[in-house]
């Protein structure tokens, strides 16, 4: 129920709806017209501006852990989903979780990669993710010894308990290093912390906060900072809940 209930609120984390919620106030109220268009203008040019939403991430995105080795890797889901034309894996816009795992890899610094995703879809559940992606993985030549399979988990609460639960199995003691976007980072570590009987590093990928920003990020409304507001009200709001649940 709670898993169906999240589904449902998040699209009550959208600046647009809001936006659209004063607007049609703003219609229907000739009284307390102008107070409204004034609040969504106001709105509206908060949460498309780039350069407010980018500074934001920057100072909640972590940066990269000490260069160690680790035992495994565990690799989040929601990198990826099923391709009906092709009957095979899409990537998506956080595919560098996978991507950066695959790096960290073939260059030593994690011996195993534990995909740890089902199927976060509240209808169709015959295809789960960690599945779609083995074939991709064979297709580059890692073999299924450096691959652990975890296809049962729905969310990051799930994704601690089940991989946590798998490694403590195979091989107790292991060094752990959890890959996922860097803006799901201080969330997934609230998480996994709580699990965790051994001290767990964490490796973000795919930051949405620039570097740099140039002059139209100050002045032109952009459609990807209002996408990037409501991933950040997502966080912030399953971090809140998380945190009470814990």
């Amino acid at each position: 129920m709670t898993f169906i209930l999240s589904k449902i609120l998040i699209y009550f984390l959208k600046p647009y709806i809001w936006i659209f919620v004063l607007l049609v106030i703003a219609l229907i109220s000739p009284k307390k017209r102008k107070r409204f268009l004034t609040l969504s203008i106001v709105i509206f040019f908060v949460f498309s501006n780039a350069f407010i939403v980018g500074k934001l991430m920057n100072f909640y995105e972590p940066g990269y852990p000490k260069a160690e080795n680790y035992d495994v890797g565990i690799v989040l889901g929601g990198y990826s989903g099923y391709n009906k034309r092709s009957n095979k894996i899409e990537f998506g816009s956080s595919s560098d979780r996978l991507l950066q795992a695959l790096d960290l890899f073939k260059q030593g610094r994690i011996k195993k990669i534990l995909l740890s995703s089902g199927s976060a879809n509240l209808l169709d559940t015959s295809q789960k993710e960690a599945d779609l992606t083995l074939p991709f993985l064979h297709q580059i030549g890692i073999p299924d010894s450096s691959i652990i399979i975890e296809n049962l988990s729905r969310n990051t609460i799930e994704n601690a308990k089940n991989s946590l639960a798998i490694i403590e199995k195979l091989k107790p003691g292991s060094k752990v290093l959890v890959i996922t976007s860097a803006w799901h980072v201080p969330r997934s570590r609230l998480i996994f912390n709580r699990f965790a009987e051994n001290k767990l590093d964490y490796y973000p990928t795919d930051f949405l906060g620039k570097t740099e920003y140039d002059f139209a990020d100050f002045v032109i409304p952009s459609a990807s900072a209002i996408q990037t507001w409501e991933r950040l009200l997502k966080e912030w709001v399953g971090y809140v809940v998380d945190g009470i649940r814990g």
